[in-house]
């Protein structure tokens, strides 16, 4: 966590890793385009979890940007995929290396606060993160809803089952296997 000149407690952790995560995911070419097979696999997310959205999420040192995406009823276009690293729960992911419940992010005085909460009415949060083999965390797979929602043992169970798949597959990618 960081501090502002005022003392005020700043909401999104210090990122350290980002300059190499970027180059990981550079080298790997993803992380900057949205693309259909990880479209696909937030789809999937979204409908094993019950979540209205569902995110494939790479983060560099300023941002976040929705690879995959699951947003019914919201056309997206390129530039509704990126959110500052200020907005929304997966910069804690990632710098946490773990898994992120929030039941309803209201409960939490540290995460009811973001502005994801007000500007879209994100109620609810479940996000793993994507570490790959060389233990860099590439970004997160999560699913949100604007109703709060008891995710329990099943639903993290699945967001991490999901998060080591999609690292398989980028690991599968990378070698030439898909």
């Amino acid at each position: 966590m960081m501090h502002d000149p005022t003392g005020r407690l700043l909401l999104t952790p210090v990122d350290n890793e980002a300059p190499a995560r970027v180059r990981r995911l550079r080298g790997l070419g993803i992380g900057q385009y949205p693309e259909p097979a990880f479209d696909a696999f937030a789809d999937r997310l979204a409908d094993l979890t019950g979540a209205p959205y569902a995110m494939v999420n790479f983060l560099d040192e300023t941002g976040q940007f929705f690879a995959g995406l699951h947003a019914p009823g919201h056309p997206v276009r390129a530039a509704g995929r990126y959110m500052t690293r200020d907005h929304g729960y997966c910069p804690h992911v990632v710098v946490r290396r773990r898994a992120l419940v929030l039941e309803d992010v209201r409960d939490y005085p540290r995460f009811a606060g973001n502005p994801v909460v007000d500007e879209t009415g994100i109620r609810s949060y479940l996000g793993a993160p994507l570490i790959d083999r060389t233990d860099t965390v590439l970004g997160t797979v999560c699913v949100v809803d604007v109703e709060p929602r008891r995710w329990g043992t099943a639903g993290l169970d699945t967001i991490k089952r999901m998060a080591g798949e999609l690292v398989e597959q980028i690991h599968r990618r990378e070698e030439g296997g898909i």
